[in-house]
């Protein structure tokens, strides 16, 4: 199998502004209000959906947009590994983020409760907001009950599937994001044979793009094909 190089500089961080909402509008609307407030609003905000939704995209678009106000926050993910048995709540955080919460271990679960507590009700200072997202709703999460409640406290979203429009457009936004230019035909192969969630076309769009550097040839629909059989 060759390996096929991905030079992760040309990634582009995501942002709130390249998040195609389609008929999650309401979603990207109130998460935009928290950031653009974040001192002003202290409440959790639970967002499930599918994998490939987009849901880590919209959490680190978020995160960015507070960097760039000079803020800092808390983020913890199924892959963050908790030194001890809980990694500790900081309170210059404006915020604390909790993505695939309903595959974290107990160690996460812990620390995630503890930043909770600390973000909701705090020893010192103002309380700060909790953005979370997992696959499941919050009946199904199978987290300590404590923690699963919690989540549930104040806002839930469900993120809605795109629709065929919505995916061509994230598509060709992203590709452009790279630099690439994506022919019609070679977005409806994509679309047409491969899974149409997000994450996986981002996935593909990736590899295609360090192959194509690789090959020093331009995407086309052969190149595709030629990608996939060496994989």
């Amino acid at each position: 199998m060759k390996q096929i190089p991905l030079d992760i500089g040309l990634v582009p961080r995501p942002r709130l502004d390249t998040w195609v909402a389609g008929p999650n509008a309401q979603v990207l609307a109130h998460v935009q209000q928290l950031v653009t407030h974040p001192l002003a609003t202290a409440a959790p905000t639970y967002i499930w959906g599918d994998e490939g939704s987009g849901k880590t995209h919209l959490l680190l678009g978020a995160l960015q947009e507070l960097q760039e106000q000079g803020l800092t926050a808390g983020w913890l993910d199924a892959d963050t590994i908790c030194s001890g048995y809980v990694r500790e709540f900081d309170p210059r955080w404006s915020a604390v983020f909790m993505d695939d919460v309903d595959l974290y271990n107990d160690e996460q679960q812990h620390t995630a409760f503890n930043w909770f507590i600390n973000a909701m009700a705090p020893l010192q200072g103002e309380p700060r907001w909790v953005l979370a997202a997992g696959s499941l709703p919050v009946t199904d999460l199978p987290l300590r009950e404590d923690l699963r409640t919690r989540l549930g406290w104040g806002q839930v979203y469900a993120l809605q599937p795109l629709g065929d429009d919505d995916v061509r457009a994230a598509l060709r936004r992203a590709a452009a994001e790279r630099g690439i230019v994506l022919s019609d035909e070679v977005l409806h192969f994509m679309l047409k044979r491969f899974s149409r969630d997000l994450g996986s076309l981002n996935e593909l769009l990736g590899m295609l793009d360090g192959y194509s550097l690789e090959m020093r040839r331009n995407i086309t629909i052969p190149l595709l094909k030629q990608m996939l059989h060496e994989t």
